[in-house]
């Protein structure tokens, strides 16, 4: 898989952090607002292309971090799975219907990926369409939404990008601005997380 190099830090310690990037994904993102202001039914799908998403921006910003960012990458995707397996047997889905779904959702996932990396190295445009096709599933009649969207993946992107890479290295903390900025004006630059001696 190419990553029998060293890396920057232990991989215990980057396992950590990639659990709670990934964390930060379900538990820091308003999934309600998302599905009020993009008009999505509550449902697992629903979860799964707003965590989807998330954990894309995520995937993103760590591959700019050298073969250890490249490595927690893969780690957030496998709790990613990990955690969609977990939801859906909870939520009783026969195991016979949870393979054929996890099969078609990670081939999903991995067009989803390519589409949106293809988007955000592209104009508002491209990204739109991207965001249309995956997100939206080639359903979304209002534009503001898309706008609304495209502008929400750029300032978080930007936002992502501004936070130091040593520390989500080794704290994986991830704050999410508002899907609607109250104060549009508000962006400001990240607090820088705190961590002891051992990464935690």
């Amino acid at each position: 898989m190419g990553f029998t190099g060293p890396l920057k830090y232990s991989k215990w310690k980057i396992k950590i952090a990639a659990l709670r990037m990934y964390t930060s994904c379900v538990e820091k993102t308003d999934f309600e607002e998302f599905f009020l202001r993009c008009q999505m039914p509550d449902t697992f799908n629903s979860w799964f292309l707003i965590t989807l998403l998330h954990v894309w921006m995520c995937l993103v910003r760590m591959k700019q971090e050298g073969r250890t960012g490249k490595y927690m990458c893969r780690i957030i995707v496998h709790f990613m799975w990990e955690d969609v397996e977990q939801r859906g047997r909870v939520m009783g889905v026969n195991s016979y219907l949870l393979k054929k779904n996890m099969a078609l959702m990670t081939n999903n996932f991995y067009a989803a990926i390519l589409g949106y990396d293809e988007g955000i190295l592209s104009d508002d445009r491209g990204l739109a369409a991207a965001l249309w096709r995956t997100f939206f599933n080639q359903k979304c009649e209002d534009p503001r939404q898309l706008e609304l969207l495209v502008e929400y993946v750029r300032k978080q992107m930007q936002y992502l990008d501004s936070m130091n890479g040593e520390d989500l290295l080794l704290t994986g903390e991830v704050k999410w601005r508002p899907l609607v900025e109250k104060n549009p004006q508000s962006i400001l630059k990240p607090h820088t997380p705190t961590y002891n001696d051992e990464g935690l």
